[in-house]
């Protein structure tokens, strides 16, 4: 509490009922009130500014007034003091009998990958329900959300070079491709659909469909019978930077800082057409809520999709695409095309390598007959089980108000889904585990949720939250808005927790303060102010829940793993998932304990009507 330019200056803050109080002449109201104690000084000071000067106090009621202040400030620091009993208990178990590599073994090398709606995302969540109730966790159910759409997956692929020689290439199928019914051999097409210039952040709806209608008119009967590269020979140089890397002191004193503040745009919609300025394109997302960056995203693959139906109409064989993600020889694969029923199926698609994919490149380039062979067996599954996997540790005073943890199920392909976000989930599982079996008993009650849908665009905790709480696009609160305490979410990869972002929170950051204190040691206690997107807590901030996302070391969880093949258990660092879990099951002890829930932003203003946008 000190102050470092007045060592002598200390500011109290009384925390007791309202009552009133006659000091010497001061008649003195306090309720939450605040004061400067100046000990070499005229006295009490206000911090409305009025002094209450010692000479206005008599000896005894000098006596009562700082027997009042010392005790009202013990009281607010013990409210937010984690019990350091319980947190040794915690830690103890979660560092001497740890079972968090056995549920990531679990989610990954027997259940992964998970991609949603497909038979490994259901066989998860049946072992999650399984491991949740044998731990003692209680309404474990799958709480079904919908409608999704298609569920995908595969069981056969091979791909191969066989002119002008023979050679193995290394890919992945891309999600929701259809299969290509036997082997299939075709000459390869090098076409290219972005202008050379032309980076991601230069990308906007209206650009892709103006891209697509220049490719269409280039290529159109030029393609039966082919297998098309769609892409640019991507350059490479060496790689500079470490692929694995840990946070340090400088990297988290700078996410302490304040981002560089500018004016946001706020657009009713987010529109096609989107600003080229980078900054100005950054102003235009900033602040937005999820569910309209959620519908930009959802619109761009729609634009994109058009080009799936012109290769079928062309009668191509099969695609062939690259990543500019990651050093080079390791394959990203997300998606090629719709999951939603009803929408035309992408023709088989397939991930390369980039050094692969330029191979075939130049090849072509240099008007050698080029030839590939290509053999995918996949399978759609209609009317899929999508569903979040829910449980509870029930409460007790207050056991209508819940705390809950999580981070999401579903999964990529390529790899088992091991950092994206198995990690997370056997964290929460963990958190669990712990809570139970050290037979804790809490005020309010914990509930996890293993989310689905996430990676096609947060999809399942959306969908909680608007059956739960309340519905961004009209804010109507429902009863559980007002009993959820706060959300707690793990989902940057499997590097240790290093802090936590308050997601604009300001009001929350003493209280993590203090809950970070017996995991200095740990490396853990950074708090920024600042936001951080892309995974399930936003679905609880955009609705004004407290929600909120640990920051964690990076590791090689972008430059590597990130939807990509090597996203698997090997990947993950146990230690780290030790960490994460210890402070994970503190934080939901605390916040059940709390006397009261986590301070929470104003309600937001309802999602603006939605308007065509060109």
């Amino acid at each position: 509490m000190g102050n470092s330019r007045c060592p002598n200056r200390w500011r109290l803050l009384l925390r007791s009922q309202s009552s009133t109080r006659t000091l010497g002449r001061v008649r003195l109201q306090h309720r939450w009130a605040a004061f400067i104690v100046e000990t070499r000084g005229a006295g009490l000071r206000c911090e409305n500014g009025r002094t209450i000067h010692y000479s206005h106090i008599n000896r005894m009621n000098r006596i009562t007034l700082f027997s009042l202040l010392l005790a009202n400030a013990t009281l607010l620091f013990a409210d937010d003091a984690p019990d350091l009993q319980i947190v040794h208990r915690i830690k103890a178990e979660a560092f001497e009998n740890s079972h968090v590599m056995d549920h990531l073994f679990y989610l990954t090398d027997v259940n992964g990958p998970r991609l949603t709606g497909s038979p490994g995302f259901e066989s998860a969540a049946q072992w999650a329900l399984g491991e949740l109730q044998k731990s003692g966790a209680e309404n474990a159910h799958l709480e079904k959300w919908g409608p999704f759409g298609r569920g995908w997956s595969y069981s056969t692929f091979s791909i191969s070079l066989q002119k002008p020689t023979f050679a193995p290439l290394h890919g992945t199928p891309l999600a929701w491709s259809e299969g290509t019914q036997g082997a299939v051999r075709g000459p390869v097409a090098a076409t290219a659909l972005y202008h050379e210039d032309e980076g991601r952040r230069d990308i906007d709806i209206e650009t892709i469909r103006e891209r697509i209608a220049e490719y269409e008119k280039e290529w159109k009967g030029k393609l039966r019978g082919k297998i098309v590269l769609l892409g640019r020979e991507r350059a490479f140089s060496q790689p500079t930077d470490s692929a694995s890397k840990r946070e340090d002191d400088k990297a988290l004193a700078a996410l302490t800082e304040y981002s560089e503040l500018a004016p946001s745009l706020k657009p009713a919609w987010i529109p096609d057409k989107l600003p080229r300025d980078g900054k100005k394109r950054a102003a235009m997302f900033k602040n937005l809520p999820l569910d309209m960056t959620a519908d930009y995203w959802e619109r761009t693959r729609e634009a994109l999709d058009t080009l799936n139906v012109f290769f079928r109409e062309e009668g191509a064989l099969a695609i062939l695409k690259t990543d500019s993600r990651g050093s080079g020889g390791v394959v990203f694969s997300e998606a090629a095309g719709p999951y939603k029923e009803g929408e035309p199926v992408a023709p088989a698609s397939v991930a390369l390598a980039p050094e692969h994919f330029n191979r075939l490149w130049r090849l072509v380039e240099k008007n050698i007959a080029t030839e590939v062979e290509i053999n995918l067996a996949a399978a759609f599954v209609d009317k899929p089980v999508i569903a979040n996997v829910i449980a509870e540790i029930p409460g007790g005073k207050k056991k209508d108000e819940v705390v809950m943890l999580g981070g999401h199920l579903d999964s990529w392909h390529a790899g088992t889904g091991a950092t994206d976000n198995a990690a997370g989930c056997a964290v929460a599982l963990e958190a669990m585990r712990i809570l139970k079996v050290l037979g804790l008993k809490m005020d309010r009650t914990v509930r996890v949720a293993l989310w689905s849908g996430e990676e096609q665009g947060i999809w399942g905790s959306r969908a909680y939250v608007r059956e739960h709480f309340a519905d961004p696009s009209d804010m109507r609160i429902k009863p559980e808005h007002t009993r959820l305490a706060a959300y707690f979410n793990l989902d940057n990869g499997s590097g240790k927790i290093r802090g936590i972002h308050l997601q604009g929170n300001d009001m929350a950051r003493p209280i993590f303060e203090s809950w970070f204190h017996p995991f200095k040691d740990l490396g853990a206690g950074t708090i920024t102010i600042r936001d951080t997107g892309g995974t399930d807590h936003l679905s609880f901030d955009q609705v004004g829940l407290p929600g909120f996302q640990f920051i964690q070391d990076p590791l090689d969880y972008m430059s590597r793993t990130h939807h990509s093949e090597l996203d698997v258990y090997d990947h993950v660092e146990p230690g780290d998932l030790m960490q994460a879990s210890a402070i994970m099951a503190s934080f939901v002890y605390n916040a059940a304990m709390r006397e009261q829930p986590i301070p929470r932003k104003p309600l937001p203003d309802p999602l603006p009507p939605r308007l065509p946008v060109h």
